[in-house]
């Protein structure tokens, strides 16, 4: 897995265009300007989740053979903690499942679920499971041979000092079920080894960041946190829990929680049912909504049956009523294994015609290639139940304001009024290349070469196409507010945005800070502004 897109030479994506422009935004600021997440730019990731990618682009690889290559080095260092936990928390054919699905979420080339396209979006999330793979088990369950509570607690302690770096949902949602069973265990020696080694790591990184860092992430995070478009993308909370997709495993879920405090297994079940709201908010607060939590639990479940003969008050032997619930999850897995595992194959069979660089203007982003009219072919939504348009007289059947609610939600249907006139309500579904290559060239035919743009929009990656700067203090993917405004030379509003909502949201939030604008330039597709900043 980790050798083939080496031997294809490119990487060949066929989705999440935008987030792969967000990813090569952060490595490319980091690797070309020395910025650093949080302290120059706006993100919710830790720095550990791009920065093994900025090494290898440092060392002269293009954007895609260093991711290629940061998820190989991840791989090889976390081989030693995985086969710990499989050869001393699982046995026979579950070591080697568990060992090869850690593996194999590291090496991926899609995040998950069940669409084939290979996709280079979210493979922090794939990383920091790998790490919850590592931490769960060695906490959870004693070790089938001696105890060696200062090796495993320190593996602990280094997995969730990583994902706090990576991404740090991870460590707050799974930090009090791994305590709890720690304590229950009685491994004080452990949760010694695990406060050691995790502050250890935590300390190395504020000598190398500072102090500063620690609070610019917070900062980010409830950027995020507060975001009214991005604080959850995906299901509802209950919908994770109880929607189709998902009520199968949750009953599996419980029903093995069930089967463990009847078979005498209290701890164990105890600490599975701290993990399930764990499990779920995870899952809630990842984009798709992939229960990766399934594999482990399915392989748990089986690895933790009881003898034969022991059964519950209604009669039912736990020793296959665990079977069945742990195969019921493993068979809700099988989507997301396939999907994942095969995805290096798909890469190599991959000999379509006609793909162009998604990174068209970028010397390291060559190596990453999409289907030339999924960046090219510019389509654009447009709604047509404005004032004098052809649906005009059904506008008010979604826009009633019968209480507060309802009105709420009807504003976001109303014209944008931005330096007195209404902006056009419509998006850019497809064309990003074409939109940002006309946009980069136009603007550097107005002598803006060597200039920072604002794209009021949900990415900005304009630098990425022409002779500009990043923006410092921007954000390669908008969550709210306007930031990088104050270190902007120039503000750039598209007419039809990726995203309508975040465009008119960073605007709006400029102007209650006071910012005014001045215009410079205008064409069919954006609107230059010099931004002003606030009197006070």
């Amino acid at each position: 897995m980790a050798v083939m897109p080496f031997l294809k030479g490119v990487l060949i994506i066929g989705k999440h265009e935008g987030d792969t422009l967000h990813l090569a935004d952060i490595v490319l600021r980091m690797a070309d300007y020395g910025q650093l997440p949080h302290l120059d730019f706006m993100t919710p990731l830790g720095i550990m989740s791009v920065w093994p990618i900025v090494q290898f682009v440092k060392a002269g690889l293009g954007f895609g053979m260093a991711f290629a290559a940061a998820q190989a080095l991840v791989a090889l260092l976390l081989i030693g903690p995985i086969l710990r936990v499989a050869l001393t928390r699982f046995t026979g054919w579950t070591a080697w499942a568990y060992t090869g699905f850690t593996i194999t979420m590291i090496l991926a080339l899609v995040h998950g679920e069940a669409n084939a396209a290979i996709s280079l979006s979210m493979h922090y999330n794939r990383w920091a499971w790998a790490l919850a793979y590592i931490a769960i088990p060695l906490a959870m369950l004693e070790p089938l041979g001696p105890r060696r509570p200062w090796l495993d607690g320190a593996l602990i302690g280094l997995a969730f000092a990583l994902m706090v770096v990576v991404k740090i949902t991870y460590a707050a949602a799974l930090f009090p079920a791994v305590l709890l069973a720690l304590l229950l265990r009685r491994d004080f020696k452990a949760i010694l080894s695990a406060l050691i080694f995790g502050l250890a790591v935590m300390a190395l990184m504020t000598a190398w960041l500072g102090m500063q860092y620690w609070a610019a992430y917070l900062r980010d995070l409830l950027a995020v946190a507060n975001s009214t478009t991005r604080a959850a993308p995906g299901e509802p909370l209950t919908g994770v829990i109880a929607s189709p997709a998902y009520l199968g495993g949750s009953l599996a879920l419980l029903a093995t929680v069930i089967f463990l405090r009847q078979s005498g297994r209290k701890v164990e079940g105890l600490v599975l049912l701290l993990l399930a709201p764990a499990f779920v908010y995870i899952t809630y607060q990842n984009y798709g909504n992939d229960p990766k939590w399934l594999v482990m639990v399915g392989l748990l479940a089986i690895g933790m049956r009881p003898a034969m003969g022991i059964a519950n008050s209604l009669g039912w032997p736990l020793r296959q009523a665990m079977l069945v619930s742990g195969v019921i999850m493993l068979a809700l897995s099988l989507p997301t294994v396939l999907n994942m595992t095969w995805s290096p194959l798909r890469l190599m069979a991959d000999e379509r015609p006609n793909q162009v660089p998604l990174l068209s203007r970028a010397k390291q982003g060559q190596d990453v290639l999409v289907s030339a009219p999924r960046l090219y072919r510019a389509l654009v939504t447009v709604p047509e139940d404005g004032p004098g348009e052809p649906y005009e007289a059904y506008a008010d059947s979604y826009r009633s304001k019968k209480d507060a609610d309802a009105a709420e939600e009807a504003s976001a249907y109303d014209p944008f009024i931005f330096n007195g006139e209404a902006l056009p309500s419509c998006s850019m579904s497809a064309g990003f290349n074409a939109w940002f290559e006309t946009a980069a060239d136009d603007l550097m035919q107005q002598g803006m070469s060597g200039k920072s743009v604002l794209v009021a929009d949900l990415f900005s990656a304009l630098w990425l196409y022409g002779d500009f700067k990043p923006v410092e203090g921007g954000a390669p993917w908008y969550y709210s507010g306007a930031p990088g405004l104050k270190h902007a030379d120039y503000v750039l509003v598209p007419l039809c945005p990726t995203d309508e909502t975040r465009r008119n949201d960073i605007l709006k939030a400029a102007l209650a800070e006071g910012w005014t604008f001045d215009q410079v330039s205008r064409n069919q597709i954006y609107i230059l502004l010099k931004p002003v900043p606030p009197k006070s």
